[in-house]
């Protein structure tokens, strides 16, 4: 069968940037999906997320605006300099290569005709092409695909590998569009689910479905090096309400570090972030305490490096501790900042799947596997509380050491991975009035005046997740808590992936100066929730939103992705709380 034309692709897309409906985009995508066959699909998913392969293999196309630049340029027979301006009037590159090659109209002779399967593959070329002469390559085969490209198309493609696709979906509408394809009752919905929070490869589980192999995927289980979607904590803000939601519980320390999923089999071990990143390059100590104090042949277990002051046996901050996260002089900053791996979870051993298996369970089976006496990889402390004053006194003790709080487990509950439920609750230390901090997602900036004129910077426009619209709502203009090495970061950060118009998956009646991509995460805190006319956070119709009092930038979260942000929900639950208080 033969593959897909692009053309196809490129008008869905089109279509979809277009509607913020979720029906509407489901049901794009189901048309789209329903014309491939079980060859392509893997291919189709990876291009309808923005990715060539599964985020945690750590291939990325890597082409940036220069390089995008010089490729339309070589095809629309244009100078750098010309393609930058128009790129500049325009504020969108994929527009501008869709206007210059509209204008080539010798292009149209000796054009092949583009397949989805070409496509991807000269985009996973572009992403794997590395060494000397790697930079044109890249351009060579970005232009290949351009000189045989319907402008419309054009427009796609360099969207695609600048990573601003407008598509506005995430991994629970292509699941539900998976599961409206397999024409079976809504029970299948869940399965596809736990395949994908097993395998983290949304590819792997349409390729299955469409290949007919629902038992595999109802039996999916955990694979060493494929990372199992986090689990997430829900919040609560004192102990008496977390004894009264789950009762008797086990207590751990919360730590303010790098959460790590560590993959070992023999004596090759990886490391993944929450974000499904590859870190084994950048903490050759963790994978080493690993291979001498994980007693077993193969284990997938969760752990949280942090940085430790021996003179004064308290753990440092999270500031400290990303000073490890580098690509360059990681052994001269092994030395200087050396890491604890302290393990919480145990998800697979030597062939057992435990995400199954009650906390207790996982736990007493995480205490077997880790080298006693070892003074890198330690287990978590943590106490049963079966009452509110148990619960209290582990907290204080917590913070301290320098820990950010606790975090209460139901220990009859299964590891729910890529969700967040009560399984997890997290408490931590107050800031001001409120008893937690906020992990916000940037959707804009503003430009600096006055002393910040120099910097072009005055501020960020911060949202919270909607898990069900899949859409970050507005909530909070951030504009105190930065210092002038921040607001040159983030600037300059910011600026790859601002955006001519608002992103499709961004809900805000209140206009940034710059809009951008909602890849960013900022740790906030704040005095109260408030309510706001003009926010959109928890807001209904006819209604008010919801807004954050005094925020102020705690840090920027590059450990975290958008989907992991504050939900809105949690802060309606916040804000119920304290209205109660």
């Amino acid at each position: 069968m033969l593959s897909m034309e692009f053309s196809k692709l490129a008008d869905v897309f089109e279509k979809m940037e277009k509607t913020s409906s979720r029906l509407e985009l489901t049901a794009d995508l189901a048309q789209l999906f329903r014309q491939s066959n079980a060859s392509e699909i893997r291919s189709l998913v990876y291009l309808c997320q923005g990715i060539v392969a599964p985020e945690f293999t750590g291939i990325e196309l890597g082409v940036g605006d220069k390089l995008a630049e010089q490729a339309i340029s070589r095809v629309a027979g244009q100078d750098v300099e010309r393609i930058e301006a128009v790129y500049k009037k325009e504020g969108d590159l994929g527009k501008t290569a869709e206007l210059l090659l509209e204008k080539k109209a010798q292009m149209l002779l000796a054009r092949e005709r583009l397949d989805t399967k070409k496509v991807q593959d000269n985009f996973y070329r572009i992403a794997t092409a590395s060494g000397e002469g790697s930079q044109d390559t890249k351009i060579k085969l970005l232009a290949e695909l351009l000189a045989n490209a319907e402008p419309r198309e054009a427009k796609v493609i360099v969207r695609f590998v600048q990573g601003r696709l407008r598509l506005g979906i995430g991994s629970p509408t292509i699941l539900d569009t998976l599961s409206m394809l397999a024409k079976q009752d809504k029970s299948l919905r869940p399965s596809l689910e736990r395949a994908f929070n097993m395998r983290s490869d949304l590819g792997l589980v349409a390729e299955l479905l469409m290949q007919g192999k629902m038992k595999e995927i109802g039996d999916m289980k955990p694979s060493v090096f494929s990372p199992i979607r986090p689990a997430l904590a829900e919040r609560l803000t004192d102990a008496k309400e977390i004894i009264e939601k789950i009762g008797a519980c086990s207590v751990e320390g919360k730590y303010d570090g790098f959460r790590l999923q560590v993959h070992k089999k023999e004596d090759h071990v990886e490391l993944f972030s929450r974000k499904q990143e590859k870190m084994t390059a950048m903490f050759p100590d963790v994978v080493e305490a690993v291979r001498k104090d994980v007693r077993a042949k193969e284990a997938i277990l969760e752990g949280e490096a942090i940085a430790f002051d021996e003179a004064r046996q308290r753990f440092l901050p999270f500031q400290v501790t990303i000073q490890r996260r580098r690509k360059h002089e990681v052994s001269e900053k092994a030395k200087q900042i050396p890491l604890k791996l302290y393990a919480f979870e145990l998800l697979y051993a030597d062939g057992k799947d435990y995400t199954m298996e009650p906390y207790e369970k996982r736990r007493k089976e995480l205490a077997k596997l880790i080298r006693k006496g070892s003074d890198r990889t330690r287990l978590s402390d943590a106490v049963m509380a079966k009452t509110p004053q148990k619960l209290e006194t582990f907290f204080e003790q917590c913070i301290e050491k320098g820990l950010e709080g606790i975090l209460a487990k139901d220990v009859k509950a299964p590891y729910v991975a890529g969700a967040r439920k009560f399984a997890w609750i997290k408490l931590k230390r107050s800031y001001g009035k409120m008893t937690d901090t906020f992990d916000l997602v940037v959707i804009g900036y503003y430009k600096g005046k006055g002393k910040r004129a120099q910097f072009d910077f005055g501020g960020l426009l911060t949202a919270a997740y909607d898990e069900k619209g899949e859409r970050f709502r507005s909530i909070a203009r951030l504009g105190t808590g930065f210092t002038e090495e921040q607001m040159k970061a983030l600037r300059e950060e910011l600026e790859k992936t601002k955006s001519a118009e608002k992103p499709p998956s961004v809900d805000s009646e209140v206009a940034p100066d710059v809009w951008v991509q909602p890849t960013m995460v900022v740790e906030v805190n704040a005095d109260e929730i408030s309510k706001s006319p003009m926010h959109t956070c928890g807001k209904r119709e006819g209604g008010e939103g919801l807004a954050l009092r005094f925020p102020r930038l705690v840090q920027v979260r590059s450990d975290k992705r958008p989907e992991d942000a504050t939900t809105e929900e949690e802060v309606l639950e916040m804000y119920e709380r304290q209205q109660q208080r």
